[in-house]
C-alpha cells in the first residue's frame, strides 16, 4: 500500500516516480543483518546444544555452546542483528567458547524460529526476555556464578542485538559488561531525526520484519501513522524512545565498549556518543571504536573488532589484567592495499580519551548571498545523499545503469556556501555547526544539511560518507535562526580544496512535505569545524621499494652468484608459447612448516592477450599467494608458471615484461606525480628512454595533476599513480591486486576505463579484487579460486549467463494482458510473468535503457529492475558457503 501523498501524474514525474521507486526497492533488497563471524582453525571441541524456551507466551530458539572440558566459565549472551536469526552468530560463539566462555545465542521475537511479535526490543517483551535468558545461565553448571541467581555474564551483538545489549544492561543489574556494535541510543533520534521521518530506513525495518502486521500493533500503527503523514508526532517519538538505551541511560554502569560504523545513514557516529557521555557520566568504563563500515557498507572490520570485544570481555569477565582492551578512543582511517592479502590498508588513529564530536572547533568562514531554495510539489524530483543499504548490495551499479547517482542537488532545490581555499590541510573529526536563517512561504519547512569536499578544480564534489542532516523548522514563516548540527564525520580535507555547506529542500531518504514552498536561506555565522588534534595516527609509511629496493637488489646480486649453475638448468623457453602472457600448470604451495595444507594447490589456467581477466575468491582462497609466485617473490613447491614461454623464477628476465600493482600508493608527499614516477624508474637502473613515462601518463590519465606535490592528491589520485607507475615501461602482462580498495564511486569508474584502456592495446591485465559487480563490468574473463583450487575459469558471460535477460520486479503482480504488451515492446524478445514481475530477454539491439522508458510509457509499477543472475550471483553458487 502507497501511503505517500499523491501528485498528478506526467510522463516526466512518473519517470521521477520510478527512479525513486527503484531506488527504494534496491535499498529494501540490499538490506542486512549486521554479524560478524571468524573462521578458527582451532581443533578443541565444544558442545552445542538447542533449547526452545518458553517465555510470557512467546517461544524462544536457543543454542548453547560451552567449552568441552569441566568447570566453570563467564558467560557470554550473543544477539543478533535486525532480520537475522540465532544461526548467524554460531561460528562466532563456537569461537568464544573455544576461548573460555559459555555462549548462548537466541532468536529474538519474530525471528527464526522463535514465536511472538516483533517490538523493537520492548522492554516488556525483547528486554525481559533477556532477563529469563540469565535466569537460565544461572542454573547450568558451566557457567561461573557471582552469587545465587546471578550469572558472571556480558552482552555482545550487532545493531539490533547491539541495542539489546545496552538495554539489558540498563534492566538487569546482573550484567557485567557490554560490548554493542553499530547501534542507536534513542530510535526516535535515529528514524525521526530533528522532526524528519526516515522513510527508507523505516521502510528497510518493515520489510526486512516481514511485514506491518509481523510486528506489535501499536508500532504497525505508528508506522503507517507517520509513513502517511510524512511528519513524526510526539505519541511516535515516545513509543520509540521507551524502547531505546537512552530511557535507561542513568542505569547503564558496566564496562562498555562502543564499536560505531562511519559508513552508516541509519545509526550515525552521534548515536554512540550520545552513549559514550551517558555511561562515562555513570563512573563506567568506556572505550569507543569508530571503523570504517557501518549499514551503508563498507569494511567492518570483523577480525579486529572481534579481537578487541573478547580482550574487552577477559578483562573485565575474566579478570584478565594484562588483556588488551586498547585506547579510549579509536578510529579507522583507509589508505591503500595490503599486499600480503589483498584488502584495504586500515590505519588506526587513537587518544587516551574520547574526544567527544566538537573538540577543538576552527572557523571556517563561508561566503554567499541569502538564496531562494524550491520545494517541489510532491518533494519530487528528490536530492539524493546516500541511497541507505546499498553499500554491500551490488544494487547501486543497477542504478549508475538507470542514470542515478549519489549527491545529486537539483538546481533551484539548494543553497549553496562556500569557503576559500583552504591554506593548509585540515582533518575534520566530529559534527560541524553553522548558523544559518531561514523563511518560508509556509510555516513548517524542511531542510537537508551537508558539507561538501571540493577540490581545487571544481569537479565533482566529496560528501564524506554520504552522510547528511534533515531538520525541520516550525514557524517559519515568519523567519528563525536556525543552528544546523552536520552529521559526525572524520575526514580530510587537502590544501587548495575549498568546503562547501549545502541546504537542500529534499532527498530521497526521507519525508519532505508534499505542499510546495520556497525558503529563503542566509548565512549567520563561520562554519565550526571540530579538529580533535588529539587523536594521532601512525605516520604513513614511505613507499615500500625505498627501503626494500637497495637491500633487494644486493640479495638479488648475491642470489645470482649463489644459483647460477640451478638457474642455467631451469627449463628451456617454449617456442609455442612465446606469445601467450600466461600459463599456469599444475602449481601448489604449501604453507611454512606443513607437508598437507596448501594456500595453492593443483592450480591450471591461461590468460591470452587482450584480456582483461579478473582473479576471484573468498578471503583463503589462496589469489595472493599466486600473484606472489607469479611475480617471482615465492617458489612453488610444484608446478610451472611461465610469462611468454619462459619459466618464473625469482630474477628471471622475463618478469621485466611484468607490472604489478600490489602495494598500497605510497610515495614521497613532498614530490611531484612526474618526479615520483620518474625517481621509482631511476632506481630501477633501466635506461630512461624504456620508461615510456608518457604513454603510461596518458592511459593513466592524470593530466595536470602530475605537477603537483603528491600530498595534494585525493584517494583516487594515488591510485591512478600507484597504476602509471606499474605500467612504466609499457610491460606486456599487467597484474593489479585491488586497485580500487579506498575509492569512490566515480573514481572506481575512472579506474575501470583505464585497465580497460591498458587491454585495449594488446596487452594484458589481470586484477584481484572483491568488487564484484566492478568485476563484471571490467574484465573479459574470470578465473574463481576457493581453498587454494581452480573452480571455474572462463569468460565471464560464460560464467555469469546471458546477460540479455533482465528480471523486472513490480509492486503488483503483472497481468498477463500487460505481459503481452511487453512482449510486443521493440527490442523485446519475450516477456515471462514471474511471481515478482517479468523475465524479460531483449532481442538484438534492445538495451536495459530502452525497455525502462517504455515501461514507465505503460505505467507498469516497477520496483526494480536488473539483470537476471549477476556474477555475485554465480560467484555464491560455485563457492557455495566459502564466502
Amino acid at each position: 500500500m502507497d501511503l505517500r501523498p499523491r501528485a498528478p501524474r506526467t510522463p516526466r514525474r512518473r519517470a521521477r516516480r520510478l527512479l525513486a521507486a527503484v531506488a527504494a526497492a534496491l535499498v529494501l533488497a540490499g538490506a542486512g543483518t549486521w554479524t560478524a563471524a571468524v573462521a578458527s582453525d582451532d581443533p578443541r571441541a565444544v558442545r552445542r546444544s538447542d533449547h526452545v524456551l518458553t517465555v510470557d507466551g512467546a517461544r524462544l530458539d536457543t543454542s548453547y555452546v560451552t567449552p568441552a572440558g569441566s568447570g566453570r566459565h563467564p558467560a557470554l549472551l550473543l544477539a543478533h542483528g535486525f532480520g537475522g536469526s540465532k544461526d548467524d552468530m554460531r561460528r562466532q560463539a563456537e569461537e568464544l567458547a573455544r576461548s573460555g566462555y559459555a555462549v548462548l545465542t537466541w532468536s529474538a521475537r519474530g525471528f527464526g524460529r522463535s514465536t511472538g511479535k516483533i517490538g523493537l526490543n520492548d522492554p516488556d517483551a525483547e528486554v525481559a526476555d533477556v532477563s529469563r535468558l540469565l535466569d537460565w545461565l544461572a542454573e547450568r553448571p558451566e557457567v561461573r556464578l557471582d552469587r545465587a541467581g546471578d550469572p558472571r555474564v556480558g552482552v555482545a551483538g550487532g545493531s539490533y542485538g547491539g541495542a539489546i545489549a545496552l538495554l539489558a544492561a540498563g534492566h538487569d543489574r546482573r550484567i557485567d559488561a557490554i560490548a554493542p556494535a553499530i547501534t542507536y541510543w534513542n530510535l526516535a533520534d535515529a528514524l525521526l531525526p530533528h522532526g524528519v521521518f526516515k522513510k527508507l530506513w523505516a521502510g528497510v525495518f518493515v520489510n526486512t520484519g516481514g511485514g506491518c502486521a509481523r510486528f506489535q500493533p501499536e508500532l504497525c500503527r505508528m508506522y503507517e501513522r507517520v509513513a502517511a503523514s510524512g511528519t513524526p508526532d510526539p505519541a511516535a517519538r515516545a513509543l520509540l524512545t521507551r524502547r531505546s538505551p537512552s530511557a535507561v541511560g542513568d542505569r547503564i554502569k558496566v564496562p562498555t565498549l562502543l564499536i560505531q560504523g562511519q559508513t552508516d545513514s541509519l545509526f550515525p557516529l552521534d548515536q554512540a556518543d550520545a552513549a559514550a557521555r551517558a555511561i562515562r557520566a555513570n563512573g563506567a568504563p568506556v572505550a569507543v571504536d569508530w571503523i570504517a563500515g557501518g549499514h551503508d557498507g563498507g569494511d567492518m572490520e570483523t577480525t579486529r573488532t572481534e579481537a578487541r570485544t573478547r580482550a574487552w570481555f577477559d578483562r573485565y569477565l575474566k579478570g584478565d589484567q594484562d588483556a588488551d582492551t586498547g585506547p579510549a578512543f579509536r578510529i579507522t582511517r583507509t589508505g591503500g592495499v595490503d599486499s600480503t592479502d589483498g584488502t584495504a590498508r586500515l590505519r588506526g588513529a587513537s587518544a587516551d580519551g574520547y574526544p567527544g564530536l566538537r573538540g577543538h572547533p576552527r572557523a571556517i568562514a563561508l561566503t554567499g548571498p541569502a538564496q531562494h531554495v524550491a520545494n517541489p510539489a510532491g518533494a519530487t524530483p528528490p536530492g539524493v545523499s546516500a541511497l541507505p543499504g546499498l553499500g554491500a548490495s551490488g544494487g547501486l551499479a543497477r542504478l549508475s545503469a538507470l542514470g542515478v547517482g549519489l549527491s545529486v542537488d537539483f538546481p533551484g532545490q539548494y543553497a549553496r556556501f562556500d569557503s576559500a581555499p583552504l591554506t593548509r590541510d585540515l582533518r575534520i573529526t566530529g559534527t560541524p555547526t553553522a548558523t544559518v536563517h531561514i523563511t518560508s512561504t509556509r510555516d513548517d519547512a524542511v531542510l537537508f544539511g551537508k558539507v561538501y569536499d571540493v577540490g581545487p578544480d571544481g569537479g565533482s564534489p566529496v560528501l564524506p560518507a554520504q552522510l547528511v542532516t534533515p531538520f525541520r523548522v516550525t514557524g517559519a514563516k515568519a523567519g528563525k535562526d536556525v543552528t544546523v548540527t552536520l552529521p559526525a564525520i572524520d575526514h580530510e580535507v587537502r590544501k587548495g580544496h575549498r568546503l562547501r555547506l549545502v541546504l537542500a529542500s529534499t532527498d530521497l531518504g526521507y519525508a519532505s512535505p508534499a505542499a510546495p514552498a520556497t525558503y529563503t536561506v542566509s548565512l549567520k555565522s563561520d562554519l565550526s569545524v571540530p579538529t580533535a588534534p588529539q587523536v594521532t595516527t601512525a605516520a604513513a609509511p614511505l613507499p615500500a621499494w625505498v627501503w626494500w629496493l637497495p637491500a633487494a637488489g644486493a640479495a638479488a646480486a648475491l642470489a645470482l652468484l649463489l644459483t647460477a649453475r640451478r638457474r642455467t638448468a631451469a627449463p628451456a623457453p617454449d617456442p609455442d608459447l612465446a606469445e601467450v602472457p600466461l600459463v599456469i600448470e599444475g602449481l601448489s604451495k604449501r604453507y611454512a612448516k606443513s607437508t598437507d595444507r596448501y594456500a595453492v594447490r593443483d592450480l591450471s589456467f591461461r590468460v591470452d592477450k587482450g584480456q582483461v581477466l579478473g582473479l576471484l575468491g573468498p578471503n583463503g582462497a589462496g589469489k595472493t599467494t599466486t600473484l606472489r609466485m607469479l611475480m617471482g617473490l615465492i617458489r612453488p613447491d610444484d608446478g610451472e608458471i611461465r610469462v611468454f614461454g619462459h619459466a618464473v623464477r625469482p630474477g628471471a628476465s622475463v618478469l621485466s615484461r611484468v607490472g604489478a600493482f600490489v602495494e598500497g600508493a605510497g610515495f614521497l608527499p613532498h614530490l611531484s606525480g612526474r618526479e615520483n614516477l620518474e625517481l621509482y624508474w631511476r632506481a630501477t637502473g633501466r635506461p630512461p628512454e624504456d620508461a615510456h613515462l608518457d604513454e603510461a601518463l596518458e592511459i593513466a590519465g592524470l593530466g595536470d595533476a602530475l605537477a603537483r606535490a603528491v600530498r595534494t592528491y585525493s584517494q583516487g589520485m594515488r591510485q591512478r599513480l600507484a597504476i602509471a607507475q606499474a605500467m612504466l615501461g609499457l610491460p606486456d602482462l599487467l597484474i593489479l591486486d585491488e586497485p580500487t580498495n579506498g575509492l569512490d564511486p566515480p573514481q572506481i569508474r575512472e579506474m575501470r576505463e583505464v585497465m580497460i584502456r591498458y587491454a585495449a592495446g594488446g596487452r594484458t591485465v589481470i586484477v584481484s579484487s572483491h568488487l564484484l559487480a566492478e568485476v563484471e563490468q571490467t574484465c573479459t574473463h574470470l578465473v574463481v579460486m576457493d581453498r587454494g583450487r581452480l573452480v571455474r575459469a572462463g569468460e565471464v558471460r560464460d560464467i555469469v549467463g546471458s546477460g540479455d535477460t533482465l528480471l523486472v520486479g513490480t509492486a503488483r503482480p503483472v497481468e498477463e494482458p500487460m505481459a503481452e504488451k511487453v512482449a510486443a515492446l521493440p527490442g523485446v524478445a519475450s516477456a515471462v510473468r514471474t511471481d515478482d514481475g517479468l523475465l524479460v530477454r531483449l532481442a538484438p539491439g534492445g538495451t536495459a535503457e530502452r525497455l525502462v522508458a517504455e515501461l514507465v510509457r505503460l505505467e507498469l509499477p516497477v520496483a526494480s529492475i536488473g539483470p537476471h543472475r549477476r556474477l555475485e550471483d554465480a560467484f555464491l553458487t560455485l563457492i557455495g558457503g566459502s564466502a
